[in-house]
């Protein structure tokens, strides 16, 4: 069985954004929150504000390096998070 690796974007509350990748979303977020991350430890509350799902560790670490490098300009960046928010649906 082949494991699934996610790209990922949080919305910390300095205003920066941090990418990441892993696979297993759920506990790397837990571990975020809990402020166990030293990256992010000092800038919570942090919220996902974006991923992308991958089937294999280095096609996650390519695009998180893109999004790193600049090779994905901020403006693209923006728009994906913003079509990515809208099509979460989240329940009343």
């Amino acid at each position: 069985m082949k494991s699934i690796y996610y790209l990922y974007i949080l919305q910390c509350a300095d205003g920066m954004k941090y990418y990441g990748h892993t696979n297993n979303l759920t506990q790397r977020l837990y571990r975020h929150s809990k402020g166990q991350v030293l990256s992010t430890k000092d800038r919570r509350p942090l919220e996902l504000v974006y991923y992308e799902e991958f089937d294999s560790r280095s096609k996650a670490l390519r695009r998180e390096r893109q999004f790193k490098g600049g090779k994905t300009r901020k403006r693209t960046i923006e728009r994906m998070i913003n079509l990515f928010s809208k099509s979460v649906y989240v329940s009343p």
